[in-house]
């Protein structure tokens, strides 16, 4: 084999590795970290969750860098670069980092006798080689899929959390919520504490931290939020928190999310202090693409990575909570394994236009599966219009909204990352033609 020498011929010799994109289990991973110098000296949070888990490493690492301390965080799927999952206070890893880190689980792996790892699990194992390097105050790991089988799962946290549990993934983790549950109580480690940010947790999340002895604390239960308009209030375990700065993630759901950072770092504070100051620093600086991102300017446009029906739900309570819209339009594309008929029937109340597309890849989906799920759910045809790709789709959207309208774009990671870099191009074009003399 050529030795690949840049990162995107790295990352394109890592999906040669193993036959599957996705194969869970934690034999291969642990061989490899057996001979991979990457053990982290720090406290560590382990993030697992349907939805919420990129939010809540975001909210956690705004914060305790507000608070003077140097974060590791790794969160997946990226948007635009691969570069975005594996970040050290808060700055992407460089190619030069993210390609020493890979040749050192490279010759981890031919040592352990050539193991077939996933893209998914060559990555983590790399960005833990690479914060082993960095030597943060601590380390904030967001699971990939499901918990108990993650590659994340080879680290034992300090603090394990679990955002959501509903339906996704049911080919790997289950079609139940009790069954997707047991999944992602997989992280949590006898005697150490766990926070739960859903309000009605599976029992199997319940029985699990019974077995380990896990204090568990259950948002509603052991903590909980109160939205007061313009500002919020935290219980916890050491009193309430008054005067609260709303989130700069937008959404209403997002305060179950702050609640659940708020909660880790209190059960961290020993560790770990933070002050009042650097909460609502980090909770009025904290950002995140993609998660109901509204860009500026006319027509009002949202992103948001909404690809199940819990977090389509989650988008259309948001929607709802936005001024008055002569017409939404919705940009959708999915892959072909989410259920696009829940994630359309959460969305039908919200959305007057339909802008349908396909995404390209082994796992995409085609405009023409949206459009029977739109039809079968009432939507009228002359409401449906149908595109080869998501990017023709926004611009189709964007010359058919008048300033007044809105325009919600959804469907996965890949969805939004297409219409970004769509932006991007009409930006470079529009510079381009301002710095062209007359």
């Amino acid at each position: 084999m050529t030795r690949p020498t840049t990162l995107a011929d790295w990352l394109a010799h890592l999906e040669t590795l193993h036959p599957d994109a996705i194969a869970l289990g934690l034999d291969r991973v642990r061989a490899v970290h057996a001979l991979l110098d990457a053990k982290l000296a720090c406290p560590v949070v382990t993030v697992a969750g349907t939805n919420g888990k990129g939010s809540t490493g975001a909210l956690l690492e705004s914060i305790l860098r507000c608070a003077g301390f140097r974060t590791a965080l790794y969160a997946s799927p990226h948007l635009l670069r691969y570069n975005e999952r594996v970040r050290v206070d808060a700055r992407e890893a460089t190619d030069a980092e993210l390609i020493a880190s890979f040749e050192a689980v490279e010759a981890a792996r031919v040592a352990a006798g050539g193991v077939a790892l996933t893209y998914f699990e060559f990555g983590t194992l790399a960005a833990l080689w690479l914060y082993a390097r960095a030597a943060p105050d601590v380390a904030v790991l967001e699971v990939g899929l499901g918990g108990r089988l993650d590659a994340v799962n080879v680290i034992d946290p300090d603090v394990a959390v679990i955002t959501s549990v509903d339906i996704d993934h049911v080919a790997y983790l289950g079609a139940t919520r009790e069954a997707i549950g047991h999944e992602k109580a997989g992280i949590f480690r006898r005697n150490r504490p766990a926070v739960c940010g859903e309000r009605n947790p599976p029992r199997s999340v319940i029985e699990a931290a019974a077995a380990l002895d896990v204090p568990l604390y259950v948002l509603g239960r052991d903590f909980d939020h109160t939205n007061e308009a313009t500002q919020w209030r935290f219980r916890g375990q050491r009193g309430a928190r008054f005067g609260l700065p709303v989130p700069a993630l937008r959404g209403a759901y997002q305060l179950d999310n702050a609640a659940a950072a708020l909660m880790t770092l209190e059960l961290l504070q020993a560790r770990l202090p933070v002050s009042a100051q650097a909460i609502r620093e980090g909770l009025l600086h904290v950002t995140l693409a993609g998660r109901f991102e509204v860009l500026p300017g006319r027509p009002t446009t949202i992103l948001d990575v909404a690809h199940n029906p819990h977090a389509a739900r989650a988008l259309a309570a948001a929607l709802g909570t936005m001024g008055f819209h002569p017409t939404t339009i919705g940009v959708c594309a999915m892959l072909a394994d989410k259920d696009v008929d829940g994630v359309v029937r959460a969305l039908l109340p919200r959305i007057d236009r339909w802008f349908v597309a396909g995404l390209g890849g082994a796992r995409g989906g085609d405009a023409e599966r949206v459009g029977a799920a739109l039809i079968a759910a009432g939507v009228p045809a002359a409401r449906i219009r149908r595109f080869a790709s998501a990017d023709a789709a926004f611009v189709a959207a964007r010359e058919a909204a008048s300033e007044a309208d809105r325009i919600v774009v959804f469907g996965s990671f890949r969805t939004v990352a297409a219409v970004k870099e769509c932006l991007a191009g009409m930006r470079a074009g529009r510079a381009a033609s301002r710095s062209t003399p007359p």
